[in-house]
């Protein structure tokens, strides 16, 4: 379906309904209204305007209204480049023909010998060069020296090219790509340039990665992880889309329809198949509309269908809107390989190059080095099996040198043009009407990255009974057992009620440990979204003190509150216990969200975690009192929240046992008029905790490539 100038060429094809494409309610009256117009028209292939429809070109008993998922089963041909794309049917607005003609070729996908027409709101062109890229690990005490994984390689790959890169395994295919997508955490040797011009720090706003994790909350729908991508990181150059519609597209061409509203699932969630959420992770990172896209290993346990029609859905993307997709494939049939543009094959141990040009081309010149394919034997797998050290047919030297001596040359001439030509900056390519639309790292103000982070928690929070009930049904259990423990305490001698006292406050420090797991589960998911730039870790900080925060409030509440309910403490007592806890709580909560930062995994959040929580609850003064401490120890009940808290609290009761009271506060060292010392102290606290934990959410435990 070509929906601009008459095509020079015409394929037959046969339409067919696939579906009706739950779109905005304009553009499903555009599509139904404006389609069967522009079939009159000649808008179908090879249909001349105002005239017959021939049978060789389209097929029907009948001319009858094709809705907006209507498309050619085979192929589309379409103008050369250069030739003007202006619609011929005025009553169609261009932004609305031009959406429906791509929402038609993602969600039918043309096979690999059409040729697709470049969309009028094609994304900003990027071009992507590389010089030299290498990688080598650093030595090591076992093996003895540096082992060098990928050579220097160079390249040029035009905007709106599919890539394929291959090799057998360890041969640095994920190294490159990683170098290339500005993922790689290690050190590493080359240049990157897009556009010609070197990569900058707003590179990740045009660029997304699909790698090989499927990395999403278990009770997350697919539709809405959909959805956050597409929210979180859409293109300026794209904002007049339908943002349901495009979701839409990306669930028919993904064939996700059928579940959009199922669960991702997971180990302990049941869900979508694996093959499912693959395909899940490939629409997630196609959502955000980026002028680069890279894919690792993006087919990887999906079924060869499946994977040959997410291979055509990227080819669609990239010729229609433009997009430079590299794709790290391993061994795909030969009716995907098809699909690529451009091969790049790489030898392994180490990673070096031995092809670099057109998939097309790439059986012929393998033909001339006296390796042609044989007869029924997949293409991709021929070349694999020559490029594996050890095998029957390894040719890996050979090839090499073949490429050095044909093929290198030619690659640096691209490359040297590539850096001649001289293309729009980041920046440039993010204005709209000559504005930018943002300057910053993210594509979305602060405001709607937490409206969406709070919304997925809210989500995620009400579909998951435990996760709801853990929190609220936990304290309440453990406040009626305690609170019968010590029922009507408040009645009886001093002693006793500072005892109940010191387990109040145990247990709330306590409490907090059992979120360390989920705080580092959160955290891990988080460093995979703000890598792709989806989103701040502040505003991901922010979204769970909002949501996380107060659940755990209302928990400590009802603990507290049962307690001291079943306790029978005076008023005046009862005041001071709320009001302290309220402060321990939050000193708690800070103290394990920094943790859960700075921690490696769960295990090293509890050894660290351990140590504070021990030595808080020692060193307040009723289990081990400044006269007992040694003098260097004396600073701790300084810095010690459960020491400000006893201390006001038995202070508090104290009073109303006027002789014991006087001998037991000498005795545990609690002086009165202190109470404005220890709030300071706890505040500030609160303080330093939270913006450490900021730090350390920025700054440590990224993503390790």
């Amino acid at each position: 379906i070509a929906l601009g100038r008459r095509p020079k060429s015409a394929i037959a094809c046969d339409a067919s309904c696939t579906g009706e494409l739950r779109a905005s309610q304009a553009m499903a009256v555009a599509a139904q209204a404006k389609l069967p117009t522009l079939l009159a028209d000649g808008y179908n292939i090879g249909l001349p305007p105002g005239g017959e429809t021939p049978k060789s070109h389209y097929e029907s008993p009948k001319h009858q209204a094709p809705t907006a998922t209507m498309a050619c089963r085979e192929a589309v041909s379409v103008p050369a480049e250069g030739v003007e794309t202006t619609p011929q049917n005025p009553s169609l607005g261009a932004d609305t023909e031009d959406s429906i003609t791509t929402n038609v070729l993602m969600t039918n996908p043309p096979g690999c010998g059409a040729s697709i027409r470049r969309s009028t709101f094609a994304l900003p062109p990027a071009s992507i060069t590389f010089k030299d890229l290498s990688f080598t690990l650093p030595a090591r005490r076992r093996d003895g020296g540096p082992r060098m994984i990928l050579e220097p390689c160079s390249g040029h790959f035009d905007a709106g090219e599919l890539v394929a890169i291959m090799g057998p395994s360890g041969c640095g295919k994920t190294t490159l790509l990683d170098m290339l997508a500005a993922k790689k955490t290690a050190k590493y040797a080359g240049e990157v340039f897009v556009n010609g011009r070197p990569r900058d720090a707003l590179f990740r706003r045009i660029a997304a990665y699909v790698g090989q994790e499927d990395m999403m909350p278990p009770h997350w729908t697919v539709r809405e992880a959909i959805r956050f991508n597409a929210t979180l990181k859409r293109q300026p150059c794209r904002s007049h889309q339908n943002l349901e519609a495009w979701i839409e597209v990306l669930l028919e061409a993904f064939s996700l329809s059928s579940v959009r509203d199922a669960k991702i699932g997971g180990a302990e969630v049941r869900g979508i198949s694996g093959g499912q959420r693959r395909r899940v992770t490939i629409a997630r990172g196609v959502a955000a509309q980026a002028s680069l896209l890279f894919c690792d290993e993006p087919t990887s346990g999906l079924s060869a269908t499946d994977a040959e029609l997410c291979v055509k859905a990227l080819r669609t993307l990239t010729k229609r809107l433009g997009v430079t997709c590299l794709v790290v494939i391993h061994q795909p049939r030969n009716e995907v390989a098809k699909l690529f543009d451009t091969l790049v094959l790489l030898s392994s141990n180490p990673g070096r190059m031995a092809y670099s040009g057109p998939m097309a081309n790439a059986q012929a010149y393998f033909t001339e080095r006296g390796l042609g394919v044989p007869p029924n034997v997949n293409p991709t797998d021929h070349y694999l099996d020559l490029l594996t050290p050890g095998m029957a047919l390894d040719r890996c030297d050979d090839l090499v040198a073949s490429f050095e001596k044909l093929q290198k040359p030619m690659v640096m001439d691209q490359v040297e043009s590539g850096l001649q030509h001289i293309g729009q900056t980041v920046r440039d390519m993010l204005q709209v009407d000559g504005h930018l639309a943002l300057t910053g790292r993210y594509a979305v103000p602060f405001r709607t990255q937490l409206v969406a982070l709070v919304r997925r928690k809210l989500r995620l929070m009400l579909r998951n009974p435990a996760g709801l009930g853990l929190p609220l049904v936990v304290p309440v259990v453990q406040g009626l057992i305690v609170g019968y423990m010590f029922q009507g305490i408040g009645e009886k001698s001093l002693l006793r009620q500072i005892m109940f006292a010191f387990c109040l406050l145990t247990m709330l420090c306590l409490a907090g440990t059992m979120s360390l797991v989920v705080l580092i589960t959160e955290r891990t998911l988080m460093k995979y979204e703000t890598s792709e730039a989806l989103y701040s870790e502040g505003a991901s900080a922010m979204a769970s003190f909002l949501i996380d925060v107060p659940l755990s409030l209302v928990g400590a509440l009802l603990n507290v509150l049962i307690m001291a309910s079943l306790a029978r403490l005076d008023f005046d007592v009862f005041q001071v216990v709320i009001n302290w806890a309220l402060l321990l709580f939050f000193v708690y909560d800070s103290l394990f969200a920094f943790i859960g930062a700075v921690a490696t995994d769960t295990r090293q959040a509890q050894v660290l975690a351990t140590p504070f929580v021990s030595v808080f609850m020692l060193f307040n003064g009723f289990v081990v009192s400044k006269a007992d401490a040694p003098a260097c120890l004396h600073w701790i009940f300084g810095i010690s929240p459960n020491a400000y808290a006893m201390q006001s609290i038995v202070v508090k009761m104290a009073e109303a046992f006027p002789l014991e009271g006087g001998m037991l506060l000498q005795r545990f060292g609690y002086e009165e008029s202190h109470d404005r010392t220890g709030v300071i102290a706890l505040v500030c606290m609160i303080i330093v905790l939270r913006v450490a934990q900021q730090l350390g959410l920025k700054y440590l435990n990224h993503i390790r490539r």
